[in-house]
């Protein structure tokens, strides 16, 4: 006995149906993305009127100001992002964050010739406190690196490397891959690292050390003393907090290389 088959009717009721559903489903989701239109605008301007209200405290408070980026990001806004419009005007934040690069570059510079364009997050926050003067306006170390990432979009070589529990400053358009950060991170607790710690500890073969902290010596960024016990120590200047507390001439420098 044969079965059946399914009729054009029945083709054409479930097709309508489906179509139905369709439609119902678009209408719903249109209805759901002017909802939160509505409520990213009402967010939107009960920031503004916030940012009106406390414009003072945010300018002055650097907790405050980092609290207060959160809750711009959270909805797409930046403030940072031009120099023009009503974040600017009402906050300053442009000017804010604009004076606080070139104060950065302006430290940096002055330390190149110790460093090789490297350098401590906590060493460059207090470098450029101490160069704003008591009276100025308190930056935290959030604001340093907002300004930094503005600096980094400009491609003129600045960028951030996490060593430990804070950062490296990068100021120079050295190529810095992963081996050498590992090697930057090894070296973060003695301000120096050698061909044989960096085989013992990374597992890594001598030719691979040695091609590293070559291209480290080549860029600037490591000192090379020859004349240790034992073998040679590649010493980071941005992590050696003795060469950087003391004033370190160009001439120092050349003596601690070959």
């Amino acid at each position: 006995m044969h079965r059946r088959g399914v009729g054009a009717g029945a083709i054409a009721k479930k097709k309508l149906a489906e179509a139905k559903y369709k439609e119902r489903g678009n209408v719903l989701a249109e209805d759901q993305i002017v909802q939160m239109s509505k409520q990213l605008e009402t967010f939107k301007s009960n920031l503004e009127e916030f940012a009106s209200k406390h414009k003072q405290e945010i300018r002055k408070n650097p907790q405050f100001r980092v609290q207060f980026q959160e809750m711009c990001a959270t909805i797409g806004v930046d403030p940072l992002a031009s120099g023009k419009g009503f974040w600017s005007e009402m906050l300053g934040v442009g000017d804010f964050y604009y004076e606080l690069g070139v104060q950065i570059v302006e430290v940096c510079l002055a330390l190149k010739h110790r460093n090789g364009g490297l350098i401590t997050l906590d060493e460059l926050h207090q470098r450029v406190l101490k160069g704003r003067g008591k009276y100025a306006q308190d930056v935290s170390q959030d604001d340093l690196m907002r300004a930094i990432k503005k600096l980094k979009v400009m491609g003129n070589g600045f960028g951030m490397i996490p060593v430990g529990g804070s950062y490296l400053v990068q100021s120079v358009p050295a190529e810095l891959n992963m081996d050498h950060t590992v090697v930057l991170q090894l070296a973060e607790k003695k301000g120096y690292v050698t061909v044989s710690e960096i085989k013992e500890s990374l597992k890594w073969e001598k030719e691979r050390a040695c091609h590293v902290l070559d291209h480290l010596l080549k860029e600037g960024l490591a000192w090379l003393d020859s004349q240790a016990s034992g073998e040679a120590q590649y010493w980071l200047p941005a992590l050696f907090s003795e060469i950087i507390s003391r004033d370190v001439t160009p001439e120092e420098a050349n003596q601690m290389t070959p």
